[in-house]
């Protein structure tokens, strides 16, 4: 039997169910992929099917769904997900974050986007060695990476749709 989350989900009307989605990733196609394949057995079919469906996206759909997330550093005001996923960033030091903010803005500069990277579980030195790292890459590499990376921020953010008890805060 489905977790309560993931039969809430997947019993939701399109629109409540969209919204959600587009929560999880910007890409309207993603989400739209997503409805389309309803309901979910199980949380592993829906990881599967937000694989597949991340893996048919285009160059302009990725766009789509990295225009979704602030730069590491500057999580969006308000937003308690934002906040949670770059949470390695929270008590780094004045000069960590001053260059990180050089970094985002040299990466953004050579690909025409945001750094993205699943900063769950990251320190702040993490998320800074790998845009240095990254920062070399051609943007066909960068695409495939930042496509692995929005991945693995769907199936964190897909797991507390799918076990999201009613009355819990998600």
């Amino acid at each position: 039997m489905p977790p309560a989350g993931l039969t809430r989900f997947n019993t939701a009307d399109g629109g409540t169910a969209r919204a959600a989605l587009h929560e999880v990733c910007a890409s309207r196609a993603w989400g739209e992929r997503m409805l389309a394949r309803r309901p979910y057995a199980t949380t592993d079919a829906l990881f599967a099917a937000s694989d597949a469906a991340m893996a048919e996206l285009t160059a302009a759909d990725l766009a789509e769904a990295m225009a979704g997330h602030p730069p590491i550093g500057r999580p969006k005001p308000g937003d308690p997900t934002s906040r949670r996923e770059q949470s390695g960033m929270a008590g780094a030091s004045d000069a960590l974050k001053a260059e990180m903010l050089e970094l985002n803005l040299a990466y953004q500069e050579k690909f025409g986007h945001v750094f993205l990277i699943c900063a769950s579980g990251r320190t702040g030195e993490q998320m800074r060695d790998a845009v240095r790292n990254r920062i070399d890459n051609t943007p066909e590499q960068e695409r495939e990476i930042v496509r692995a990376e929005l991945g693995k921020i769907n199936r964190i953010r897909l797991t507390r749709i799918a076990e999201h008890a009613e009355g819990d805060a998600a």
